[in-house]
């Protein structure tokens, strides 16, 4: 008589993993596989290991059109090193489609991937991921499973054409919106140029939000070296993709899960790679929301001090002139990495198996084209692209990309004009009668994390109709929503406290003066202490009506944290 095995003695992975629980484990098991088997699968493949794919298309998200293809290859690559690849589905968050912000769904779709990756039976995960929002909530999720997860993103999108001019999504998009408010541009051009913005699959063609979390996660190490730039389109994509797939397998029973890889010498070097390619200050709310998930936290003072010795190297839009396309031509984020190597921590473990400093030393003689990715000696600027402010108006902080803003108005006193809301921004910013003038500042109140709005990317106030006809392209403007990372402009953003948690931003009225400091890293509201502690107390409490009753969103709003400790809930935060 053949000996019955306990399902319990027997090896964890695959589907032998994680039993749901019917007080037999060899029923869950036997039951497992027949339901399994309904599925074509033969016993064969079901006794591999299992590589679960975090599978993310969604017909609100345009980046992710081709990834039916990128999952075959993902399949490829599993299959071809032995393991039996399952794709699963999770909340995709397509950028400008949702409302009111991808922001507040990020945290869903971290909770989804971090539940689905815990509570399926997985060895491994790939997590395909690319528009903005995806990859961050890949990653906290991922950190907070603890299973082996390496990231596989959608690539950018390529260029297209308007004349002589090249288009790309979405720096583009706002420069030609901006010419169209100021009467540079006809109804008739603006609606040819929106039908050229974005034409292939894949993200913003610039260094927007989706390509900076694509370089910060290749530069943590939780994605193969040269994976981040590739554009969507590209069949090294696809190559990407099955190597991706083929890795995963390797990873399993490893020890290089997430916290392995994400530690805080890799945060640092991450936060390098930020700095240096002029990268989106939504990153700076992604890392900590990640980091924060395996208990470590962003300083901004040290990012400060980061920052000074870390020169700009990347000439792409919004800072520079190049598109994404060209920086993978240029070397990428192997000649980034190359680069900055003095600077860098190379002792951090990738999810290759490889330390950085290897990595680095096996492409060190590769092509880079000094037009787009500048040497170390030689950098676009002299300093880092974004810095932290503080002051009486932000206590705990708050971000100006500095790198795509005019420096003429980088120390610059000036006198507020305050919109109380989105609503109020859009019924009077282009009002005739509107008192502004280009020295003023703009600032615009409850756009938050703890507001309504739930923090949009409405920092980059448009400049008024009459200013912009009369040929202003930029003023300081500043607020405690973010901006996207294709836009350009002096533009101080993540003021936290924010103004709906009636922090310093909620008590300022018009005709108030701000002085605003790059070099003393200060953003200070000139008005006395006792003035200030009058106006507190005359805030009217909130409203119960304005708060959400149910649901998610009343999960978000109860417990969504500051910009500071990036938007995580309170609740998801790591020890």
């Amino acid at each position: 008589m053949t000996e019955k095995k306990n399902p319990s003695q027997q090896k964890t992975q695959g589907l032998g993993q994680g039993l749901t629980n019917y007080g037999d484990a060899g029923f869950a098991l036997y039951l497992r596989r027949s339901f399994a088997k309904s599925m074509g699968y033969s016993g064969e493949m079901l006794a591999r290991p299992i590589v679960g794919i975090a599978y993310t298309p969604s017909g609100f998200n345009n980046c992710h059109r081709h990834f039916p293809e990128m999952l075959e290859a993902v399949k490829r690559g599993v299959i071809a090193a032995g393991g039996l690849p399952l794709e699963f589905p999770t909340v995709s968050l397509g950028e400008v489609f949702l409302n009111p912000t991808s922001l507040v769904y990020r945290n869903l779709m971290s909770m989804d991937s971090e539940e689905m990756i815990r509570a399926q039976p997985l060895d491994s995960v790939v997590l395909m991921g690319g528009c903005d929002k995806t990859v961050p909530a890949q990653l906290m999720g991922a950190a907070s499973a603890g299973k082996p997860a390496i990231q596989l993103v959608a690539g950018p999108m390529m260029t297209s054409r308007y004349g002589e001019e090249r288009l790309g999504a979405c720096t583009d998009c706002r420069r030609f919106w901006g010419k169209y408010r100021a009467d540079e541009v006809t109804e008739e051009e603006i609606q040819t140029i929106e039908g050229g913005l974005a034409t292939t699959a894949g993200t913003c063609a610039v260094m927007g939000t989706a390509s900076t979390m694509a370089c910060i996660a290749e530069a943590l190490g939780m994605m193969l070296p040269g994976g981040a730039a590739i554009p969507a389109v590209h069949a090294d994509r696809l190559r990407a993709a099955e190597a991706t797939g083929a890795r995963a397998v390797e990873l399993i029973g490893s020890e290089l899960t997430p916290d392995r890889i994400i530690t805080e010498p890799a945060v640092e070097n991450a936060l390098r790679v930020l700095l240096a390619i002029g990268g989106s200050t939504n990153a700076i709310v992604h890392l900590a929301a990640v980091v924060g998930r395996l208990g470590m936290r962003i300083s901004l003072e040290r990012m400060n001090e980061l920052s000074e010795t870390t020169p700009v190297l990347v000439n792409l839009k919004p800072t520079g002139s190049a598109y994404m396309e060209d920086f993978f031509a240029a070397g990428g984020m192997s000649a980034v990495l190359s680069e900055l190597e003095p600077l860098l921590h190379r002792d951090c473990m990738t999810i290759a198996g490889e330390t950085l400093g290897e990595r680095i030393d096996a492409g060190r003689d590769a092509y880079i084209d000094r037009s787009v990715i500048a040497a170390l000696e030689n950098p676009v600027e002299p300093v880092g692209g974004l810095v932290a402010l503080f002051g009486s108006l932000a206590p705990r902080g708050a971000i100006l990309k500095r790198s795509a803003a005019d420096k003429n108005l980088f120390e610059k006193e000036g006198r507020a004009i305050v919109f109380s809301s989105l609503d109020d921004l859009a019924a009077r910013i282009d009002d005739p009668e509107l008192e502004v003038s280009a020295d003023d500042f703009l600032v615009l109140q409850n756009a938050g994390p703890k507001s309504p709005s739930g923090m949009p990317e409405a920092g980059y106030l448009p400049i008024p109709a009459k200013l912009a006809r009369a040929g202003v392209k930029d003023m300081v403007r500043i607020s405690d929503a973010r901006m996207s990372g294709t836009a350009f402009g002096t533009i101080v953003l993540h003021v936290a406290p924010d103004a709906a948690s009636r922090g310093p931003l909620a008590l300022v009225k018009n005709g108030d003066r701000i002085r605003l400091s790059v070099t003393q890293r200060r953003i200070d509201l000139l008005v006395d202490e006792a003035e200030l502690n009058a106006r507190r107390a005359a805030l009217p409490e909130p409203d119960p009506a304005d708060r959400p009753a149910r649901g998610y969103q009343k999960l978000y709003y109860d417990t969504v944290l500051q910009a500071d400790e990036g938007c995580d809930f309170d609740f998801l935060k790591g020890k």
